[in-house]
């Protein structure tokens, strides 16, 4: 892109572009991941009652979307989980969250300034996670614009897809909160990298990868930092969905056939009168009483 080159910053974008996530990257994401799962309701308890079951739930926030995407793809589930290296790095962090001594791990990641640097990384992994998705699928079905959009959706935010399957492992079961029904900021950012990702990939959205990856990180980067010091829930695009909701999906007003359903005959004063009321028939006079009135006339 011209705007790229006149800022110089190609360099930046394709230093971001192949910025690696291993190790420390990756640990952030594992940190707020466990740290997301110990702050759930009842997740303390669990893993004094049952520590495996804490594990798991751990694993499930960590790696829930590879499994998830896995699954999409025809591929085994457990197959994220045969990088040994990864695997122990995460069952590290899991265990220095929930059990370290003093809860000290817990308390440091827990202020503001580390919270949200490694919140910051933890966004940086997102847009490798997205990519990764879209390009796996589009190995596999190429061309297949909404294939690739599912699966880096899925890959980029299956720890909060998974959210009623991981509350099951803790005994927890909360159909409401499925995240289909209301998607929480995380998975509605994710769909949107998603999106864009796989127009760029299938050429419909004319810009460079590593320039795309740059906007996106920056975007999400920008807004999560905005979101965590304001202590704000909304994002820029809200005002957007709001009104394309209103606009697309919001069903016109109709009459209820309960309050509107008497025909308009039926409303007539001449229906269904009650005994001892006047008819709407002409009155019919006695032939006696004609006589006599022609007589006296």
């Amino acid at each position: 892109m011209d705007v790229f080159g006149f800022l110089n910053l190609n360099e930046l974008a394709l230093g971001l572009s192949n910025l690696s996530m291993f190790p420390y990257f990756d640990m952030a994401h594992y940190i707020i991941s466990v740290m997301s799962l110990r702050e759930q309701p009842g997740a303390l308890e669990v893993s004094q009652r049952s520590p495996f079951a804490c594990w798991f739930s751990s694993m499930l926030y960590c790696f829930g979307g590879a499994v998830l995407s896995a699954l999409m793809m025809a591929d085994a589930p457990v197959a994220p989980l045969t990088n040994t290296t990864n695997l122990l790095l995460a069952s590290l962090m899991w265990y220095l969250v929930f059990y370290c001594p003093l809860d000290a791990v817990y308390s440091l990641a827990s202020v503001l300034p580390v919270r949200l640097v490694l919140t910051v990384m933890k966004e940086v992994t997102r847009t490798w996670k997205v990519l990764g998705g879209v390009t796996q699928a589009g190995r596999k079905y190429k061309d297949g614009l909404f294939v690739m959009i599912a699966v880096g959706w899925a890959k980029g935010a299956g720890g909060g897809l998974l959210r009623n399957f991981e509350q099951l492992v803790r005994g927890v079961w909360r159909p409401e909160t499925n995240e289909l029904l209301k998607m929480t900021y995380p998975t509605k950012v994710t769909l949107l990298g998603s999106v864009l990702f796989s127009l760029q990939q299938c050429h419909f959205l004319p810009i460079q990868t590593h320039h795309l990856i740059f906007i996106y990180t920056l975007f999400i980067v920008t807004n999560k930092t905005r979101m965590m010091l304001l202590g704000s829930s909304s994002y820029p695009f809200s005002a957007v969905e709001s009104l394309l909701y209103k606009t697309l999906f919001v069903r016109p007003l109709t009459f209820s056939p309960l309050t509107d359903s008497t025909p308009s005959c039926l409303s007539s004063p001449f229906h269904n009168k009650p005994n001892g009321s006047a008819s709407n028939k002409p009155d019919q006079t006695d032939p006696k009483d004609a006589e006599s009135s022609k007589k006296t006339d």
